[in-house]
């Protein structure tokens, strides 16, 4: 039964909520790391192996998650929303050595990986429930987020203020967040039935078999490689490859999650009905920033590079989020929303060390024409994956 159009109005504020806190949450852990290393007392190489403890907490409780989020009900997010945030408290306040920052973030880690499959789930059901686009406009909300986190933790820094001033801001949206989901998402959910589906996408995901769903997370990895892949290196590249100075090259990745962020918010009404073209044309364009950043000689090609890239990567993953949210019947909704997602996180773990390993062997022009065959791999793929996943 359709929801009447106050409630999926509700629900729709209530995911961009979500999404908001989630990228606010990263954006000020990312500008904070270099204060949260120092108080930690960690070297350089330990903060390395603390940090991969956050993928070890995601990984687990992302595939965990959606079957909570199947029995429960989608009203669980709004309780994985209000631990993320109130972890980021916990963390800068009891960093003190190594130990205590590494068991700290595998906390982190998966009360993100679980909000992550959460929220996801929630953008899904608020899509189908309304007709209309939401997947996209959210992930451009977080993108937005992640920005202003960023800046806000950085300013925080600048003034020498307290390193959780940022995160008892986090908090106290994450707790608003649990208020606007828990109002807005009905108990009894997850009895909703399924409504039809129009884009082709119709015998292989809807009772969220494996196969066909791993096929799609295939491809929602290459997708969150090639959109994690610029923004990670992009400083580094303008530091070293066009001896940009510190500050400059520090405003690479902001400007990029920027264009990410303006481009979904502007093209989430075009939705994703035609999820292979987007797919296709997403990664051709990404691809084609990839390697023109290569290229590059100076500031304005590498910015124009750099555009292009984002403004292509940032169709990828929420389209594929969108085929499972289209397609899969309402009570498996959970569990096909954290397989995609979890194998879809790899891509984004693996990424970093990917370009590394290009530029390490070579150099970092050569690092991102690898990363446009990434970007071309997701363009070849994407036909064939998506034709297995939907026969079988």
């Amino acid at each position: 039964m359709t929801e009447p159009r106050h409630g999926i109005r509700r629900q729709i504020v209530a995911t961009l909520a979500a999404f908001a806190t989630f990228g606010s949450f990263w954006g000020a852990w990312g500008a904070s790391i270099p204060r949260i290393r120092d108080q930690a007392g960690v070297d350089d190489g330990e903060l390395g192996l603390a940090l991969l403890c956050i993928g070890a907490g995601a990984l687990p409780a992302m595939l965990l998650f959606g079957r909570a989020l199947d029995r429960y009900g989608l009203r669980v997010t709004a309780y994985a929303i209000a631990a993320l945030g109130c972890t980021g408290v916990l963390v800068t306040l009891g960093a003190q050595s190594f130990m205590t920052l590494a068991s700290g973030l595998v906390v982190v880690g998966m009360a993100s990986g679980a909000a992550d499959v959460g929220m996801n789930a929630v953008a899904g059901r608020a899509e189908q429930d309304a007709g209309r686009p939401v997947i996209t406009k959210a992930h451009g909300m977080l993108s937005g987020f992640v920005v202003i986190g960023s800046l806000a933790a950085a300013g925080v820094a600048a003034l020498d203020l307290p390193l959780v001033l940022p995160f008892v801001a986090v908090a106290a949206m994450s707790v608003v967040a649990l208020a606007m989901l828990l109002r807005a998402i009905p108990p009894g959910d997850a009895e909703t039935t399924d409504t039809p589906i129009d884009d082709g996408v119709r015998v292989g995901l809807r009772g969220a078999a494996t196969v066909p769903l791993l096929l799609v997370g295939v491809l929602g990895a290459l997708a969150f490689a090639t959109e994690s892949a610029p923004q990670n290196w992009s400083a580094v590249f303008a530091r070293d490859v066009l001896d940009a100075g510190n500050g400059q090259a520090a405003l690479a990745p902001a400007f990029y999650a920027m264009v990410v962020s303006g481009s979904r918010l502007s093209i989430g009404s075009l939705g994703a009905a035609h999820a292979q073209l987007v797919l296709v044309s997403g990664a051709v364009a990404a691809a084609i920033g990839s390697l023109v950043v290569s290229a590059s000689q100076g500031p304005v090609m590498f910015v124009v590079g750099l555009a292009i890239a984002a403004a292509g990567t940032a169709v990828l993953f929420p389209t594929v989020l969108g085929i499972v949210s289209r397609t899969v019947l309402e009570d498996r909704r959970g569990r096909a929303t954290s397989l995609v997602t979890t194998v879809s996180y790899l891509g984004f773990l693996l990424a970093p060390a990917y370009v590394g390993a290009w530029a390490e062997a070579f150099d970092l022009r050569v690092a991102m024409v690898a990363v446009a065959a990434l970007a071309g791999t997701l363009a070849a793929l994407t036909p064939i994956l998506m034709r297995l996943a939907t026969s079988r």
